[in-house]
């Protein structure tokens, strides 16, 4: 009997972590099946955007959850690189000084989060590019050929659950979903996203900037108040923040009217 393609074995393990979780396969289940099958310690997905408000999708422990902001906050890391070139980056090791040359914010303060290393595989087909899968390890990760080729297997996967193309799942004992127990992080995020994308268009009529400009300017107070894209958000659009016409003045505290 033939053996399966890389692809069908790669869409079985993630329709199985979804058939785990008695669910429709997502992204989730693509970041639990590659953190488990590659020599990574947890695995994150966000969807990048060029013209607007990019955003973590999920992420399978605390780590690779503040890895995803870290990035996005920053500006900077593999995700960033990875979807600016439409290229895998690697970062087999964060404490070299190369790694440190390249992103000196991010790569500290990956460290910080306990991170090693980190690998990111653009989700692309053709001209389409809908984000990025983040694998990380607590300490430095060589992939040989064999895992790349399985890695960026996982990010096509991924690429189509994105976009919505069907993705068949096994049939497992019965019960054997009722026997995981739901995580926080295997919720819809559409929220998140959709309360980053209100609170970037509502600079850009509070600055009179563009998309780009009130999302940098959203991203950096959060970085330099060491608060979540999201804390952030959620403070413009509920009116608690507002912030100033200038990045050099402060009045960012003050509630709008």
């Amino acid at each position: 009997m033939k053996p399966p393609s890389r692809a069908s074995r790669i869409r079985l393990l993630v329709a199985e972590q979804a058939a785990l979780r008695g669910a429709r396969v997502g992204v989730v289940d693509v970041c639990n099946a590659a953190a488990a099958a590659l020599p990574f310690d947890g695995a994150g997905v966000s969807a990048m955007f060029r013209t607007a408000a990019s955003h973590p999708l999920c992420s399978t422990d605390d780590i690779s959850e503040q890895l995803e902001e870290l990035q996005l906050t920053l500006g900077e890391g593999p995700c960033v690189d990875a979807f600016a070139l439409g290229s895998v980056i690697t970062a087999p090791d964060l404490q070299t000084a190369e790694t440190h040359s390249r992103w000196p914010a991010f790569a500290e303060a990956a460290i910080d989060a306990g991170a090693g290393a980190v690998c990111a595989f653009p989700l692309q087909v053709g001209a389409i590019m809908p984000g990025v899968l983040d694998l990380y390890s607590t300490g430095p990760v060589e992939l040989d050929q064999e895992q790349l080729a399985d890695a960026c297997a996982f990010a096509d996967t991924a690429t189509l659950v994105l976009l919505d193309a069907r993705i068949e799942q096994p049939v497992l004992p019965l019960g054997i979903a009722t026997e995981i127990a739901p995580d926080r992080r295997l919720e819809d995020l559409g929220g998140y996203r959709a309360e980053i994308d209100q609170a970037t268009g509502m600079l850009t009529v509070q600055l009179g900037v563009g998309i780009e400009e009130a999302f940098i300017r959203l991203r950096a107070h959060a970085y330099a108040r060491g608060q979540r894209l999201a804390e952030v958000a959620s403070d413009i659009v509920a009116r608690r923040l507002r912030l100033p016409p200038g990045p050099d003045t402060d009045e960012s505290d003050e509630p709008s009217d």
